[in-house]
């Protein structure tokens, strides 16, 4: 008798793992629809309208959270409105997904040094240097950023140089 009720709950147990595992796609697979939203948001993105480009990749990670190119498509837009905090975020998820993404890593890079976390982005160049050896386009552009350094902000332009004098 307990042998019957310990087997029965075995068979069960095992009947639901198969279920669930059977379910479920493999990583590499995405879903087609997603794919589908990422290309129309590149073609928007490339006619010059952002704003759609942006809700159809947002789409696309709605449809599909495993899309890395989504990923790197939005935090390419971020960096274009000028949102490197955003875009390093988004460069992030794309880099969980594959870490070893040279693209993620030279954009992330760049928005690391837009945000004057230049440390950070050597540190990417590093490791783009690793997986990439000899001469390697995105070790190259992201080389040039950090020797161009990051962007002057309008308060450090407008800066006195000179303090004023006091007023009796």
């Amino acid at each position: 008798m307990r042998i019957t009720a310990i087997s029965a709950a075995a068979a069960l147990l095992l009947l639901s793992l198969s279920t669930s595992l059977s379910a479920q796609r493999p990583d590499a697979q995405i879903d087609p629809k997603s794919l589908a939203l990422l290309q129309d948001g590149r073609t928007a993105r490339a006619a010059g309208n952002i704003e759609a480009a942006q809700d159809a990749l947002e789409s696309a990670l709605a449809v599909d959270p495993r899309n890395r190119d989504a990923f790197i498509v939005l935090a390419e837009i971020s960096r274009q409105r000028d949102l490197p905090g955003k875009a390093i975020r988004l460069y992030r998820e794309a880099l969980a997904l594959q870490p070893n993404d040279l693209a993620a890593l030279r954009g992330q890079g760049e928005a690391l040094v837009a945000r004057g976390a230049v440390e950070k982005a050597k540190e990417n160049l590093a490791k783009i240097k690793t997986l990439c050896p000899g001469q390697c386009n995105d070790a190259n552009i992201l080389t040039a950023a950090i020797a161009k350094g990051p962007p002057v902000t309008a308060t450090a332009q407008a800066a006195p140089t000179t303090p004023a004098p006091a007023t009796p």
